[in-house]
């Protein structure tokens, strides 16, 4: 590649060498420039009062555009590490398409440059709640990255030179423009992110103060928990609950000016202010909760308690109307589940959650309210950063990952996992165990099979509800060699786990957990 001409300078009698580039020179003044483009964007996002990354913008654009095979893939490779791989990818994207111009000649290099930033405009401005103030910040990146390119291909050419100067760059000056640039690069992103993020709502949540629920559950009936090294804790502590949602970011949702509005197809819509919900009579409410997503033995799924206010009985407030069949829940992110209004009236445990696991519900987890709905998966009932609740039809309305192909009711299947051993146990006595479940049916048998033998019936720990899960043990006398495990459970209604192996899209997955243990 040749440098532009327009860089030449006054030759003053002298002769001008302009040489071709270096194989790396060129791919890392675009990598650094395109670096600086983005520090510069998420600086002036950083300025706008209600502005946004636009590396996540885009990221979230290309989940909410993308076919559902992307973001189980996502989920399926990374899990609850999905969202930092994601952004991770589109940073990479566009360090690379920084690095190509930088050995681009100009009008290609200009072209990658202002697709890149037209990309990113576009996906801040379809944002929800955006102007065209949220496309500035991609715009003023590529300009920066425009400008940082010519300034290192300068830095990169031959000064005006005599015939006997040797052909090369000024080693010095390249360096000391590139430390410049990449300083200038982290700088101003940090500096961007740091101004994003002067939005938190942690003050708020610290600032809340949960009421004494009217109907508390008190400790969990003794033997819930068998207390096994290795084996999942009955209940799942708030920092290991698993997350999967849409959100690239943490929605910062303040309590202050935060209502939750029950509207559709209802005689009598509803707004509720936070405190209002607060001082409604709460109830407590042990449930596991799952992701669709979750393949046979994964760790997409808890057990919590959950403190807030009935469904039912906003739902009896608001007066649904007789034809109305689906509860939609919207997010302050965009995002919608959808259920079966009868699920929400059947007696189950169903919640506007405020409090989970005896704090006020965390932000990850959807502060400063949310939907739980015992024994379906989160993706049609567990709205995070709650702010409106819909009756409506199934036939008027379709939520997020319905629309995306996944099934319209999402009933939790039966299931069971081997949480202990794995790798390489001593012969002898070894205690198997896990955790099985059936939300809202109940489980009443656990089987654990080594190799092709005969199932084993497992101790079950003591029932707390039928909508958690249960831990279950098994004492194994282990002999010498490797051996496969395998469980399965049944449920209170007689439904016994199915070996066939079947992936979560549509509706869940399906199969018998094994692991392979070595006897030594």
């Amino acid at each position: 590649m040749l440098y532009p001409a327009e860089l030449r300078g006054p030759t003053q009698n002298r002769t001008l060498r302009v040489v071709e580039s270096s194989r790396s020179g060129g791919p890392v003044a675009g990598a650094l420039a395109a670096a600086v483009g983005l520090g510069a964007a998420e600086l002036v996002a950083g300025a706008i009062p209600t502005g946004r990354s636009p590396v996540v913008a885009v990221a979230d654009r290309v989940i909410r555009i993308g076919p559902p095979s992307w973001e189980r893939f996502l989920i399926d490779v990374f899990g609850t590490n999905d969202k930092p791989a994601l952004v991770t990818v589109i940073l990479v994207v566009t360090i690379a398409l920084g690095a190509l111009a930088g050995r681009s000649r100009p009008p290609l290099a200009r072209a990658l440059i202002a697709g890149a930033a037209a990309i990113g405009a576009w996906s801040a401005y379809l944002e929800r709640d955006a102007s065209w103030v949220h496309a500035v910040p991609p715009v003023v990146g590529g300009a920066a990255t425009a400008l940082t390119l010519h300034l290192l291909w300068r830095a990169m050419q031959d000064r005006t030179v005599s015939p006997l100067t040797p052909v090369g760059a000024d080693r010095r000056r390249v360096l000391v423009a590139g430390s410049a640039a990449a300083a200038v690069a982290a700088f101003a992103g940090g500096t961007g992110r740091a101004l994003q993020g002067r939005v938190d709502a942690a003050a708020s949540r610290a600032a809340v103060r949960l009421p004494t629920p009217v109907s508390t559950l008190g400790t969990a009936p003794v033997g819930t928990d068998f207390g096994l090294p290795g084996l999942s804790p009955f209940f799942t502590p708030n920092d290991r609950f698993y997350r999967i949602d849409v959100s690239l970011v943490v929605p910062q949702v303040e309590t202050k000016g935060w209502t939750l509005k029950l509207d559709g197809m209802v005689d009598h819509p509803q707004t509720y202010t936070y405190e209002q919900l607060l001082a409604r009579k709460l109830v407590e409410a042990d449930v596991t909760l799952m992701c669709v997503s979750n393949e046979v033995g994964g760790n997409l799924i808890g057990n919590a308690r959950w403190l807030g206010v009935p469904l039912r009985e906003l739902l009896e407030e608001a007066g649904p109307h007789a034809n109305a069949d689906q509860v939609v829940g919207r997010a302050v992110d965009g995002f919608t589940t959808g259920f079966p209004l009868k699920n929400a009236l059947d007696g189950r445990e169903a919640l506007v959650v405020v409090g989970m696991n005896g704090e006020t519900l965390p932000l990850r987890h959807g502060f400063p309210a949310r939907l739980i709905v015992a024994g379906l998966y989160g993706y049609v009932s567990a709205t995070k950063w709650l702010e409106q609740i819909e009756i409506t039809r199934f036939d008027a309305y379709t939520p997020y990952w319905v629309e995306r192909g996944w099934s319209t009711y999402g009933p939790i299947k039966v299931g069971s996992r081997i949480d202990t051993p794995h790798g390489k146990v001593a012969r002898g006595t070894v205690p198997v165990a896990g955790v099985a479940w059936a939300q809202h049916r109940g489980i009443a048998r656990v089987e654990v099979r080594v190799d092709d033998g005969p199932w084993h019936d497992a101790t079950l720990a003591a029932v707390d509800t039928i909508d958690t899960w249960r831990q279950w043990r098994w004492e194994w006398p282990a002999t010498k060699g490797s051996h496969r495990l395998r469980v399965r459970a049944t449920t209170l209604d007689g439904e016994v786990q199915t070996a066939d192996e079947v992936d979560p899209f549509p509706d869940g997955a399906t199969g018998l957990h094994t692991v392979g243990v070595k006897v030594t």
